[in-house]
């Protein structure tokens, strides 16, 4: 039996459980009249034995789906020809992929001999029988968890305090979750950031202003050591920023303005989901529409104007960039200017104030700490856009501030040095973790500032 048909058939089986707790916690209490005899509701009861009925089950399920795999592959190798079993780690890796491959239908790399066949019969024949086992031990101790949890059912059993605290639990374990993989992330980058800097010095990583990772595999070939300086990536991943929310901050804070304040409520309810639209598109197809379209008009624009003007320009790509992250603006400014109280607004018509008046000096201050927020989020997602960059804005690591010559950033340099087969004890490949690193920092302090404007100026109106 598959695992995902086991789950289907254990929800199942919490769904009867919940109804048989239900009906023996009525019972217990002598009839539907003395429900007050009981501590908690008859539902809690449901969900009391429901739980007890899936929760150590999935958790076995977990368990041993999680260990099958090392188990079978152990038995398979014992029962292999001393010759097979004698092969190096290596090989024996290769010959156990094959095996695996053949049992299930997929091409292998070489012929099958007689070994690997019997081997793969006997994987086939170890896994069914662990999928019956598994099957059978999971749904005896899901039957036994429904008895054990109906006759613990009585007038005084606290079942909506012990349903709430396995609730709890298992909220602190979602966050639990979040918590180590966000860290788990956070030490890969910055064990393989380290390995990099064991092989470039760090001040030229931070105050480089030339960056070509091209180095040669050996010593003895031309190129040997590339230039790893940062400082070209990150001036031209802020250049292109800076054009993405000159475009998107005025236009996204100016229909948020009109849509709260200004439009009707029919009005609203057709342009909000319109503009909103925009954050839907995937960013490829912005990068299509900024190499195909903006990126040649602007060039055609600078050049019937005397400037000279690259095929892939900085301009191109953040035009591009700055439309696509307006929903993200509109939307945040629009939640933070609903956000003040309508007794505000009230209170500055009463004193003669006009609807211009009232947005510029009581509205827009009121809702200024959620907007620098929010412009401060939007600037962390224009850093971290790779797509449009890739196609619009080319790969050059051009320090310059002159938003019509070509430049690249940190994310398309992290793509372009982790593409294809690499090595990884090289400073090239390795130089993406350090970019990674650097580019977590910068977010993280952008974040940072976000939240303490908002907490710093947030002001309580009651």
């Amino acid at each position: 039996m598959q695992p995902t048909t086991l789950v289907i058939l254990l929800l199942i089986l919490m769904a009867i459980a919940y109804q048989f707790g239900m009906r023996r916690s009525v019972a217990v209490a002598g009839g539907p009249k003395n429900l007050r005899s009981l501590h908690s509701r008859p539902n809690y009861y449901g969900y009391y034995t429901a739980i007890w009925a899936g929760l150590p089950a999935l958790i076995v399920v977990g368990l041993w789906a999680a260990m099958q795999g090392n188990f079978i592959i152990d038995l398979v190798i014992a029962d292999l020809p001393p010759d097979v079993r004698s092969l190096p780690p290596e090989r024996l890796g290769l010959w156990l992929n094959d095996l695996k491959n053949l049992a299930e239908g997929n091409i292998v790399s070489g012929e099958v001999s007689p070994a690997l066949r019997a081997g793969a019969d006997h994987y086939l024949s170890l896994q069914q029988t662990a999928a019956a086992a598994m099957a059978v031990v999971v749904l005896v101790i899901a039957v036994a968890g429904v008895s054990f949890a109906m006759k613990l059912i009585s007038p005084k059993l606290r079942a909506r305090n012990r349903v709430e605290g396995v609730v709890k639990v298992l909220l602190i374990f979602c966050s639990s979750i979040a918590i180590v993989t966000t860290l788990g992330i956070v030490l890969s980058v910055l064990f393989e950031a380290i390995r990099f800097f064991n092989m470039v010095p760090f001040m030229e990583f931070f105050f480089g202003t030339e960056w070509s990772p091209q180095t040669a595999i050996r010593s003895d070939q031309v190129g040997s050591s590339g230039a790893f300086g940062m400082i070209p990536l990150f001036a031209g991943t802020m250049l292109i920023s800076l054009i993405a929310m000159t475009v998107a901050v005025p236009i996204g804070l100016m229909s948020a303005i009109y849509l709260s304040e200004y439009a009707s409520s029919r009005m609203r309810a057709y342009a909000k989901p319109a503009l909103e639209v925009l954050a839907g598109i995937p960013t490829v197809v912005y990068g299509f529409f900024a190499a195909l379209t903006v990126a040649p008009f602007v060039r055609n624009v600078g050049e019937s104007m005397g400037l000279e003007v690259s095929s892939e320009s900085a301009l191109a790509a953040g035009l591009v960039m700055g439309i696509m992250i307006i929903p993200f603006v509109s939307s945040l400014s629009d939640d933070v200017i609903n956000a003040v109280p309508q007794s505000m607004r009230d209170a500055s018509y009463g004193v003669g104030a006009t609807r211009s008046e009232t947005i510029t000096r009581v509205i827009f201050p009121a809702a200024l700490p959620g907007i620098v927020g929010g412009i401060l989020l939007a600037v962390s997602r224009a850093i971290g856009e790779t797509m449009i960059v890739v196609m619009a804005a080319g790969l050059s690591a051009n320090l310059t501030a002159n938003p019509l010559e070509s430049v690249t950033t940190v994310t398309v340099q992290i793509v372009t040095l982790l593409v294809g087969d690499q090595e990884f004890d090289s400073a090239k490949t390795l130089a993406a973790f350090a970019l990674g690193l650097m580019l977590f920092v910068v977010t993280l302090i952008l974040n940072v500032i976000a939240l303490h404007v908002v907490r710093k100026y947030r002001e309580q109106y009651e």
